[in-house]
């Protein structure tokens, strides 16, 4: 497998909650006309839903502070006399809300919703209430994308209630068109779940009917297991198009070939999918570092980040009689101090930037002989370097210099904090904010590029580490058993899930016994990814996770990067802050 890999996706992906188990609110109103900031509510009706069953009714008159327009009465049937006595909307709307549970992530669900939705967000405003921005399902645009013109003439609710066969049928009375649309909710879920479409995020994103290409191979999916894990789709050669990880991997793979699926290239994609391999992983841990290895490895074209790695920049502090800094873009087993990875090659300078300011290094490539001086640049004489090229430097001077960088490198970075920060406050007291903020970026780069080195090395020069964490829940289920893994010099060698009631030394040794040998290299992450071994330790430093046992104790240096970096998110306002430090 690869030696080096970048993350891809930011989380271990879940499918979330089935429509099935989610609780809609139907809502319509009726009112004395069509724009909120002029017109008033004149009736509610809602209907709550949960499983296919109806399981509450709301419906109450609104006094729209307001003449009800002869029109509307026409409409409605409702007349001025009919609102007079009825409560105005700030006495409506807590009921309301309290009924829709709009906060407790219930989907609000409305035929033509923006108006709908646009009235009861100008009502909460006006009277002091937060509007709780629930999911929102318009049914029209839905109709619109399954329901063709061939099969209706409009999208009108009357015609769709019809089309479906909808037994309430609208009459522009709030709760008799709330329970209209109830039906024509039905009818629409029930396509969306001949596509696929059937939890709430899926229908969140579901923005087109899929391909007849798209439908067709739906039936890859059906020898993958629902379990979690990893899964590799390939082409008609066999070549892997893409890498990904679920904790259903069925419903994952399942979700590429349905209406719900909006990105452009994963919908090309699936048009060339010939296969899937499903690879069942233990934890989630597992399935995230088998996630990254395979794509280092197979270098999936519709994978956007991390298929060449190895190509991550490094700075390093070359082991020369006169060392500089260098861009580079491996790790190498000489001795010298390494920064990094660095995500882009222009952070890698940002940090180089930041070193320079701080200690005279050299910045000249070419080979320096004391017995062969050349003439010194012009940094020799704005006092940028000690011009060791031409002997104005000695090579015991010029590593004191080199010395100081290394150790801020590996260990202290003081030296670099306070030579910036002071830069920063003597521009920042001259409001020259811009060059300011250009001292805080390179600033930001070293300090983030030294503390991960840091991590790293702390981790990689542990010969074996076990740690272990309660296992996560199942989808409305309880937590059962631990996730187990091995860890040696920063390298995930083994994992496991232990069922309770387990003999937890027992466990713990045939986890050892079976994992992966490794030995220790060069570098700060040298027998894994670097990326892979910075997963590791945020499992490691996540809540409720237990070191069991470790061969060596795991130390980062006291005064180490980690000590600064919160002076990376200043921004314009902090770094005014620093004049009155």
């Amino acid at each position: 497998m690869a030696e080096h890999s970048t993350p891809v996706q930011g989380t271990f992906d879940d499918l979330g909650t089935p429509l099935s188990e989610c609780t809609f609110v139907i809502v319509d109103l009726e009112t004395t006309g069509t724009r909120a900031a002029s017109a008033g509510i004149t009736e509610i009706g809602a209907v709550k839903v949960c499983g296919g069953e109806v399981v509450g009714e709301y419906s109450t008159l609104v006094n729209p502070g307001m003449a009800v327009p002869p029109f509307i009465t026409l409409l409605t049937g409702i007349t001025q006399a009919m609102v007079a006595p009825a409560p105005a909307i700030d006495a409506v709307l807590p009921g309301f809300l309290e009924f829709a549970g709009l906060n407790r992530g219930t989907i609000l669900v409305a035929h033509n919703a923006p108006f709908d939705v646009g009235f009861l967000k100008a009502a909460c405003a006006a009277h002091d209430y937060t509007w709780p921005a629930p999911q929102v399902v318009d049914t029209v645009a839905l109709a619109r994308k399954l329901v063709t013109r061939d099969e209706v003439p409009n999208h009108k609710l009357g015609t769709l209630a019809g089309f479906f066969g909808v037994a309430d049928q609208p009459t522009h009375r709030a709760l008799d068109d709330a329970r209209a649309t109830v039906g024509v909710l039905h009818g629409l879920l029930e396509r969306l779940g001949g596509f696929g479409v059937d939890t709430a995020e899926e229908l969140r994103r579901f923005r087109s009917a899929p391909t007849a290409a798209q439908r067709g191979k739906r039936r890859i999916a059906d020898d993958v297991p629902e379990a979690p894990g990893v899964y590799v789709f390939t082409d008609a050669k066999g070549e892997a198009l893409y890498v990904g990880k679920s904790t259903n991997l069925r419903r994952r793979v399942q979700s590429y070939f349905t209406g719900s699926e909006k990105r452009g290239r994963i919908r090309e994609m699936a048009a060339l999918v010939e296969g899937v391999t499903p690879v069942v992983c233990e934890t989630g841990l597992e399935a995230e570092v088998r996630e990254l290895r395979l794509i280092a490895e197979r270098k999936p074209p519709y994978n956007r980040r991390s298929r060449n790695p190895e190509r991550a920049p490094w700075l390093k502090l070359t082991r020369d009689a006169f060392p500089r800094l260098s861009i580079v873009r491996a790790v190498r087993g000489d001795g010298a101090a390494y920064l990094g990875p660095f995500r882009s090659a222009r952070e890698a300078e940002l940090a180089r930037e930041a070193l320079h300011e701080a200690f005279p290094l050299r910045q000249c490539t070419r080979r320096i002989s004391p017995s062969r001086p050349t003439a010194a640049c012009v940094l020799a004489e704005l006092g940028r370097c000690g011009a060791p090229c031409d002997g104005s430097e000695t090579a015991e001077d010029y590593a004191v210099h080199a010395d100081a960088a290394h150790g801020a490198m590996t260990a202290d970075p003081a030296s670099v904090v306070e030579r910036i920060t002071g830069r920063i406050r003597e521009l920042s007291e001259h409001l020259r904010y811009e060059e300011a903020a250009g001292h805080r970026d390179r600033l930001a780069a070293f300090l983030s590029a030294a503390a991960r080195s840091q991590r790293l090395a702390a981790l990689a020069a542990i010969p074996e580490l076990v740690a272990a964490a309660p296992a996560a829940a199942p989808a409305g289920g309880a937590r059962t058993g631990w996730d187990v893994h091995v860890v040696r010099h920063g390298r995930l060698v083994n994992s496991g899930r232990m069922a309770p009631g387990s003999d937890p030394a027992e466990f713990t040794a045939a986890l050892t016994r079976t994992a992966e040998s490794v030995f220790p290299g060069p570098g700060p992450a040298p027998c894994a990814g670097a990326w892979e071994t910075e997963r590791v330790l945020q499992w490691l430093e996540s809540p409720g996770v237990r070191l069991a046992e470790s061969a060596e104790g795991w130390t980062c240096p006291v005064n180490g990067a980690e000590k600064y970096r919160h002076l990376t998110d200043w921004d314009r306002d902090g770094l005014s802050a620093l004049t009155h430090r």
